[in-house]
């Protein structure tokens, strides 16, 4: 489950690359002639704004929601190891002690008081 998240986490992170990279910024950018020559010419204009606006919002929203589902599986992982790992620990303890009463700091023997 990790790494299928972590690879569609991989796969939206390249694809949002791309298309920051393509909108118009006030440098020009990547979006003046190579956007153009690679969709030909469909990418231009008020439309291509509005396209590459939503489409940046939306692989935003994926993004951050792959990187929650990452944590939570990750989390749930690490827990459940640790867990396992601290039974075998303590489980190997009490396996491994000898079987005496246990010690309550009250004598247990009989205590004898003489006077003199």
């Amino acid at each position: 489950m990790f790494s299928i998240l972590l690879v569609m986490l991989i796969i939206v992170a390249v694809f949002m690359i791309a298309i920051i990279l393509l909108q118009k910024s006030e440098g020009s950018g990547m979006s003046g002639a190579s956007a153009a020559s690679m969709f030909g010419g469909a990418l231009t204009g008020a439309a291509a704004g509005n396209f590459l606006t939503r489409a940046t919002a939306w692989l935003a929203t994926i993004f951050f929601i792959l990187c929650a589902l990452l944590a939570l599986v990750s989390a749930k992982t690490a827990n459940n190891n640790n867990v396992s790992d601290l039974r075998q620990e303590l489980t190997s303890d009490v396996a491994t002690q000898p079987q005496s009463q246990p010690t309550t700091g009250v004598a247990t023997e009989p205590v004898t008081v003489t006077d003199k």
